[in-house]
């Protein structure tokens, strides 16, 4: 990834301070904070005692031809810096917010394509505009805070009531489209005998521009391995069948105008995949198939919607009391 040189100067003085002491809203930072400043980011650059922000833009050019994890999002490391730079302890002449330093920020990053904006869990993120993803995948296993534990509880109750598609709808497309899959498109009930099993479609683009296709088959209940189908528990055996039947057929994309074949799918429940389900259907797929199935139950779900920001949904919102302190 390439960013305008004029970009990274600019970038260069806000690490290093450079701006009138009075009116700055960035921390002053001379060669052995720069050197500190770069560690904290996981990384071993060392300033040599050169012109700092010359020093500092080279080093940022470097840090960007790392690897991205796709097309539209910048290298983890780049990520971190910026992280690192906004840490709401470092404000200086404003609030914790830091909305004078994110301004400046932004009216920077806005000419590469970025945004950059802080999260429920005080740390600030990088989003890509024309896509709306966030450019470092969060951690969906850190722990959480009281607001985001809020969060998460609103959502856990209004899955608990949700339909299918309703869950494909309002959470599922969101969610993906939010974690950098493109072209994300939902059968709809109506129409999914001509879908060959699959709920949702979608695809990702590698850094190296190929592409991989998903195929998504969602239960809103519990999936296990009862010989039996309970309530709006679903049986692992038919979910099987669906799935073989989705990786055996094409899908049409017309953004390329042709037919091609889903390289993965995600088998995704509204409730538990229970550890019986897994075993059952791992054990049923040869050494070949086992690596293009993927699952996704309630609690991957809800802890990738709380870290990856995403607003809840309105039907979840509505219930909502004015006391309520929880971020959208």
């Amino acid at each position: 990834m390439q960013f305008k040189q004029r970009s990274l100067m600019q970038l260069a003085d806000m690490i290093c301070g450079n701006f009138s002491e009075s009116e700055s809203f960035f921390l002053y930072r001379s060669s052995i904070r720069i050197t500190e400043f770069f560690q904290d980011c996981d990384t071993d650059y060392s300033h040599d005692g050169s012109t700092r922000n010359y020093w500092v833009a080279e080093t940022l050019k470097t840090i960007l031809t790392e690897p991205q994890n796709s097309a539209n999002t910048p290298p983890d490391t780049f990520a971190r810096v910026i992280v690192t730079l906004m840490d709401q302890g470092d404000a200086l002449h404003e609030g914790s917010d830091r909305s004078g330093a994110l301004s400046i920020l932004n009216a920077t990053l806005a000419r590469e394509g970025f945004e950059a904006f802080y999260g429920t869990d005080k740390h600030c993120h990088l989003r890509h505009i024309a896509t709306n993803t966030i450019a470092i995948a969060a951690n969906p296993h850190r722990p959480f805070s009281a607001a985001e534990l809020k969060r998460r509880d609103r959502l856990n109750t209004y899955l608990d009531s949700s339909s299918e598609d309703t869950l494909i709808a309002e959470v599922l497309l969101p969610l993906f489209r939010q974690l950098g899959f493109h072209r994300v498109t939902a059968a709809g009930h109506e129409d999914k005998a001509l879908e060959y099993g699959k709920d949702i479609w979608m695809k990702y683009t590698l850094p190296t521009r190929h592409l991989l296709y998903f195929g998504i088959q969602v239960k809103k209940g519990k999936l296990d391995s009862a010989g039996v189908t309970k309530g709006s528990n679903s049986n692992v055996a038919e979910i099987h069948n669906q799935v073989t039947m989705m990786l055996g057929h094409e899908i049409f994309d017309p953004e390329i105008g042709k037919r091609v074949l889903v390289d993965h799918a995600f088998i995704v429940a509204g409730g538990e995949i229970t550890k019986a389900a897994r075993n059952w259907i791992g054990n049923k797929l040869d050494a070949t198939k086992r690596s293009q199935i993927m699952f996704m139950d309630r609690e991957d779900i809800l802890n990738l919607f709380v870290v990856t920001n995403i607003p809840l949904p309105a039907a979840a919102l509505s219930t909502l009391k004015d006391d309520d302190d929880i971020p959208f």
